[in-house]
């Protein structure tokens, strides 16, 4: 058994967003995603860390529910940013017991256990967030999620999943910085960021947390081992 992370897998299979056109690093991405997951196995779990389906709603996304829920293991599902057929918690486990689609969950306003961990995380916000209108409601209320999740560690060690990265060359989230901080987070992992971005995130120890990029095409469209 062993727990994974990865973000951004983007895919679009009812749906015209070919990604090759982001570059040749996009090149044949289902296939690879397909040839890295074969190698997890049934016991696993993936957190997938946003920008998961381009899928416009739920039953747009199903094909490309289903080619995850074919890979091993379990899977839990944060919001990302394109993630448009996201809706109610209720309503999304609903529809995977509806579709028979067994190993997802999700990981939103909750907090999973994994072995002694607790697997806590939202979606998060970004610099860009701040250009847009009414953002204020929209950013303190993932503060508060990831605070409720947080705190259904209930004093157990954590790893956090973000989609947005808390932190990046010239930007800081000083709000989430300090709410993964004040939770001794040991661990956080976030995706967002491609291509030439890139080398403008920051990975290793900042105030006390490990940070981690885990983007589809960042990791090579490899799912990032965390543990055993």
């Amino acid at each position: 058994m062993a727990l994974y992370a990865i973000g951004d897998l983007h895919l679009g299979l009812s749906v015209d967003k070919p990604m090759d056109v982001f570059g040749p690093g996009w090149a044949n991405h289902v296939e690879r995603l397909q040839e890295a997951f074969s190698k997890l196995h049934d016991g696993d779990v993936t957190v997938l860390c946003g920008d998961t389906s381009w899928g416009n709603d739920l039953g747009e996304s199903l094909a490309d529910f289903r080619l995850i829920d074919s890979f091993p293991g379990r899977k839990l599902l944060l919001k990302g940013n394109h993630d448009y057929w996201w809706t109610t918690a209720a309503k999304m486990r609903r529809f995977f017991a509806e579709n028979g689609l067994t190993t997802l969950d999700i990981l939103h306003n909750n907090c999973h256990a994994y072995g002694d961990w607790a697997l806590c995380g939202t979606r998060g916000w970004f610099f860009e967030e701040d250009q847009k209108p009414h953002n204020a409601k929209v950013f303190n209320r993932e503060v508060i999620r990831l605070e409720a999740s947080l705190k259904l560690a209930e004093g157990r060690p954590i790893l956090a999943f973000l989609h947005y990265p808390p932190l990046y060359q010239g930007y800081r989230c000083g709000e989430i910085l300090r709410k993964l901080e004040a939770y001794r987070v040991e661990r956080c992992f976030y995706g967002h960021l491609h291509g030439p971005s890139h080398r403008r995130a920051l990975e290793g120890a900042f105030g006390g947390v490990d940070y981690s990029l885990v983007s589809a095409d960042y990791l090579q469209f490899v799912p990032k081992k965390i543990c055993d």
